[in-house]
């Protein structure tokens, strides 16, 4: 369900039953705390233009799959980067 359909669904009372809940404080004690690592999760890369040299072959698998080619390289670099941190393979 979109938030156009969610939208659909409420009722008038519904909507005042929402608007309610702001006024009443909300028990957040069955929700686990972020660790570090769950903000680390969060972070977002900064990306950076980069022209590189490709097999052709290589270029037509990767967009064989459809569009986002360019995301698929940069998740395999990322996985082999992660490899290598945790083995050494390089």
């Amino acid at each position: 369900m979109n938030i156009t359909e969610a939208k659909k669904n409420l009722t008038k009372e519904k909507i005042e039953e929402l608007k309610a809940l702001n006024d009443r404080p909300i028990d957040t004690s069955d929700i686990p705390e972020l660790t570090k690592a769950d903000f680390l999760e969060m972070y977002r890369p900064i990306k950076k233009p980069l022209s590189i040299r490709l097999d052709s072959d290589i270029i037509a698998w990767l967009k064989s799959y459809g569009k986002g080619y360019q995301s698929r390289i940069n998740t395999i670099l990322r996985h082999a980067m992660n490899t290598d941190k945790k083995a050494n393979v390089f």
